[in-house]
């Protein structure tokens, strides 16, 4: 789960610090980007959804059969004329329509011909086009940091008569620390959130099964968008296998019932949806899912979205690059058209204790499908994409004492809040296992600890959706600035240096309101609903 903001390490060195602040992805950088920004005046006509198309017609100086395909997002105008003109020269280079995103303009397309790329971005009212990977198809980005440790038997009884005594009300809830370190456990007695909001947990899937997940799932709000194209068949959007817990962890940070089992959820009496963007094969989330995620979302009622991922195959995605630039703008016009559509969306900031607002960082993990190159880039020209688009509450993780987790990327002008993510590697919670992670529900009846900002994004989120039940009238920028405003900030550190070497791991800069490390300020539930 390298792509998951929650599991992936530590990879490259401290950058240099930049004197400059960036909000993030500016949109009137990018000439591409300046085009999505001016979406809202999107045909009242439009399909809502994508529509499977017919496999184009290969010339006959196409390539062999056996060729091996790649896929691609192919962005123009939204216009009827453009989009079927743009679909005839799909068809001459040699591309199959796989869906068509209209009120977006963005076309999901999968071609053998190496040539595809550079022949569609020369045809008329094409904006951009580029691979959405490096490695072929095969014939059928979250951010977790560390294996997931399981919850033992000998561990869930010693914690249930712990909770008893405490007065508890889940039989795990001693083990909660992060619930109580944002005041949600006392929240929940006030207002546990409303079955009108529901969060959407854009990951690899959620065992609905769960005891602590089904009193809260919405079947109705979910679907598999592997491929580009939503599949709501009964069950598409469960994980593949026990091994992609991801969704199932994040889903019970959220909205977990209080019903007498288990643990509780931020916010305990939401819904929860799960759209699954993880591919088989090798569990990363491409772009053309994440494309079909936001515009389900969006199209389904959905209220926010939970991101702790990266789009893969690039931690970065350079708009120099023809196919990265392909990539943060189909990316971006979807999830625009949820923000539109009133959906607030929250994302990791990442794990590899990257500074975002620094002049230089080193990725040597991508493209992570195929063989990765060690790059230097410029977070303010090179996108985390969809931690750095704009709208987007970007989320960086703190632990029980807390200061920010050892692991957590930050940047200041960029992080907009932080929430518990957990470290057990610096700050141990006064809990019966003294375990510094976060607990919450596994595939198969089961919970286990994680850590990451993985598990820092659904605390905010669970916090954003209580806010939403106490102002259902609030729009996604009206509910940013709720979630800001209600937030705590220590200030930066007098310093930072974790392991005492005497170097300091990471440079907080900012002040007491707004800073690198905390943005505004660590989320408060109990603030949320007074």
């Amino acid at each position: 789960m390298d792509h998951l903001h929650a599991s992936r390490p530590s990879r490259s060195p401290r950058p240099s610090r930049s004197p400059r602040s960036r909000r993030r992805l500016a949109l009137a950088v990018p000439v591409v980007l300046s085009l999505t920004a001016s979406l809202g005046f999107l045909p009242a006509a439009a399909s809502a959804a994508p529509r499977a198309e017919a496999a184009a017609q290969a010339s006959a100086t196409g390539p062999a059969e056996d060729a091996p395909s790649l896929a691609y997002v192919v962005n123009t105008r939204t216009d009827h004329r453009t989009i079927a003109s743009v679909k005839r020269a799909i068809a001459r280079a040699d591309g199959t329509v796989v869906a068509t995103y209209q009120k977006i303009g963005v076309i999901v397309v999968h071609s053998a011909n190496p040539d595809f790329g550079e022949r569609i971005r020369k045809a008329r009212g094409v904006q951009s086009a580029g691979a959405t990977r490096t490695a072929p198809l095969t014939a059928a980005g979250t951010t977790d940091q560390g294996a997931a440790k399981m919850l033992s038997a000998e561990q869930a009884a010693r914690t249930a008569k712990a909770s008893e005594a405490a007065g508890a009300g889940e039989p795990l809830e001693a083990e909660q620390w992060d619930l109580r370190a944002i005041g949600a456990d006392k929240a929940a007695k006030i207002n546990p959130g409303s079955s009108r909001v529901t969060v959407a947990v854009i990951d690899t899937g959620v065992d609905d099964t769960h005891p602590d997940l089904a009193p809260n799932f919405s079947a109705s709000q979910s679907a598999n968008c592997v491929g580009g194209k939503a599949d709501t068949s009964e069950g598409a959007w469960r994980p593949y296998t026990a091994d992609d817990y991801h969704g199932t962890h994040v889903a019970g940070e959220i909205a977990a019932a209080r019903n007498g089992i288990g643990v509780a959820g931020v916010a305990p009496g939401v819904k929860v949806s799960s759209i699954k963007v993880s591919d088989p094969d090798n569990g990363l989330f491409y772009p053309e899912n994440v494309v079909c995620a936001f515009m389900f979302a969006a199209d389904h009622g959905v209220e926010i979205t939970n991101n702790s991922y990266y789009v893969d195959p690039w931690l970065y995605n350079c708009m120099d690059h023809p196919d990265q630039r392909a990539i943060v703008d189909a990316v971006n016009r979807a999830q625009l058209y949820a923000q539109r559509k009133g959906t607030l969306h929250l994302a990791s900031a990442g794990n590899s204790n990257h500074d975002l607002d620094s002049d230089a960082i080193v990725d040597d993990s991508s493209p992570d499908d195929s063989t990765p190159v060690t790059r230097t880039i410029d977070p303010h020209e090179c996108y985390d994409v969809p931690t750095q688009l704009p709208g987007i509450v970007t989320v960086s993780a703190t632990g029980v004492d807390k200061e920010k987790s050892y692991y957590s990327t930050y940047g200041n002008g960029v992080v907009d809040i932080a929430a518990p993510g957990g470290d057990g590697r610096y700050q141990t919670p006064d809990t019966p296992s003294k375990n510094g992670r976060i607990l919450s529900t596994m595939p198969n009846n089961e919970y286990a600890w994680l850590q990451g900002t993985s598990m820092a994004s659904p605390h905010a989120a669970g916090v954003a959706a209580l806010l939403k039940s106490e102002h259902p009238w609030a729009s996604p920028a009206q509910l940013q600035w709720l979630l800001k405003a209600q937030a705590d900030n220590p200030g930066c550190p007098a310093s930072y240096d974790q392991d005492g070497d005497g170097t300091q791991d990471a440079d907080c800069e900012g002040g007491k309101r707004v800073n690198g490390f905390y943005g505004f300020g660590i989320v408060n539930a109990l603030r949320a609903v007074k």
